[in-house]
């Protein structure tokens, strides 16, 4: 893999406790010599994320949005700023961690579309189990109607060829990027690769943000990118 740039996505909406933790384990990840371009798009804050964020602007590129729109949106804000060979998304909360983006870049390829860090494939921890049920529920969906064999297309932590993600012409607004964004690709006949991820949930009075609703809008996602023409 002749990679040069790391094109890096950092959606955040109200993440005051954690978005300069984030960044400090984002810049501190060694990737040598793989180069790194850090977008962060904040997505409305309501909170001191824009304060913090404005002290660090000279160091990252930060986009911002007036209102909040939802992660898929901050995503494809970022999308025509990218200069890098891949794009990763790092959520801004302390749930997934940068050490594991080189195992995610040694399997990736040129015939590869994503590489996904999966939950589910090692020992990473369990949050809430409605929403663990449900994640595995929305992968078994999205395997029974694309055939495909994945375990976890809901995870924060998806490696894309750059080319391949602006391809995709994204509609999606909120969490129903992951299925949008898996259901286009593996209807191109992309492959997606998955490779095992550490996890720390958070709880709800931590700042989780995903409800039962955004379950339902997934499930509809992939209803209609399998019988959209």
């Amino acid at each position: 893999m002749n990679l040069k740039t790391l094109s890096i996505i950092i959606p955040v909406y109200n993440e005051k406790n954690t978005i300069a933790e984030i960044l400090r384990r984002v810049a501190s990840v060694n990737l040598s010599p793989i180069q790194k371009q850090i977008i962060i798009v904040d997505d409305g804050s309501t909170d001191k994320t824009p304060e913090i964020l404005e002290k660090l602007s000279s160091e990252y590129l930060v986009l911002r949005h007036q209102k909040n729109l939802g992660k898929g949106a901050a995503i494809k804000t970022a999308l025509p700023h990218l200069t890098g060979d891949y794009a990763i998304i790092q959520d801004a909360d302390l749930e997934y961690d940068p050490a594991d983006w080189p195992r995610m870049l040694t399997v990736m390829d040129e015939n590869t579309a994503a590489v996904y860090g999966s939950r589910n494939l090692g020992n990473a921890g369990r949050g809430y189990f409605h929403y663990y049920f449900g994640g595995r529920s929305l992968t078994f969906i999205t395997n029974l109607f694309f055939g495909s064999h994945l375990t976890d297309i809901n995870t924060g932590y998806k490696l894309f060829r750059t080319d391949f993600l602006k391809s995709l012409n994204l509609k999606s607004n909120g969490f129903e990027f992951c299925e949008e964004v898996t259901c286009k690709i593996l209807k191109r006949g992309g492959l997606i690769k998955e490779v095992p991820v550490r996890y720390q949930p958070r709880t709800f009075k931590e700042g989780k943000k995903i409800s039962f609703k955004d379950g339902l809008i997934g499930i509809w996602t992939i209803l209609k990118y399998r019988f959209k023409i």
